[in-house]
């Protein structure tokens, strides 16, 4: 009798010992890919530098030089997209590449603004900050101002049918930081040729009714009688 019980014990500690053994490889199975996907993080720029004259160009032809644009590795990122504006046109271009810099050509005596998009194996990306900088031109002593940026009434934006005013917007930088004034053009005509004000703020209040739609644009000046001309903005009020 007690050598039976015995051997039952044995047997009991035996199976149990099989079934954990065997839990144990079921667990392994099915572990999931310890690899966690991380979105990309924002590149911070290098060069061009922000709201500069850029004199570094190598020469293409008498129009033209190549720029090298860089900024720092991001991290999480496998490449990048570098999206350049012509401000003057308001044209993009971008370019794809693997590597923290990109060499393109630019027309000289000419406005522009970048930025770079992060990227890797998620659907997530990463935008860094907007700069802008003047490609130099052929002996220039000073650069007309950047197109003004405008702010509000944002594009297309609707304001309330109760609405009887509102102000203009905008923001405007210049190499030379020598800004004068600024021309508001404002009119119900999709090309405005209707200046309203010249002020030295970069704001202004203007008159609107319900039921229209209207249409502005900025040119900036500066004290060398250097001029740009900016996008033309629309917004409707019910």
């Amino acid at each position: 009798m007690k050598r039976f019980f015995i051997y039952i014990t044995v047997s009991l500690f035996y199976c149990m010992l099989v079934f954990n053994c065997s839990s144990g490889g079921g667990d392994d199975a099915v572990d999931p890919d310890p690899k966690i996907e991380t979105p990309p993080v924002a590149a911070n720029l290098i060069f061009p530098s922000n709201n500069s004259e850029c004199t570094e160009g190598a020469d293409v032809s008498s129009t033209e030089t190549e720029v090298t644009f860089d900024w720092y590795n991001a991290n999480n990122t496998d490449s990048y997209q570098l999206f350049i504006k012509n401000l003057t046109t308001q044209s993009t271009v971008n370019y794809n590449t693997t590597e923290s810099e990109k060499r393109v050509t630019l027309l000289k005596g000419t406005p522009y603004s970048w930025y770079v998009v992060s990227k890797n194996v998620t659907s997530q990306t990463a935008q860094s900050s907007v700069w802008k900088f003047y490609n130099a031109g052929e002996a220039q002593s000073s650069y007309a101002p950047f197109p003004a940026e405008l702010l509000e009434p944002g594009l297309y934006s609707e304001l309330s049918a109760s609405t009887t005013s509102t102000l203009l917007d905008w923001t405007a930088e210049d190499v030379d930081n020598d800004i004068k004034e600024y021309d508001v053009y404002f009119d119900t005509v999709s090309s405005p040729d209707n200046k309203i004000t010249s002020t030295s703020d970069s704001s202004f209040t203007v008159t609107v009714s319900s039921g229209n739609t209207y249409y502005w644009r900025i040119i900036t000046k500066d004290e060398q009688n250097n001029s740009s001309e900016s996008q033309v903005f629309e917004f409707s009020v019910k």
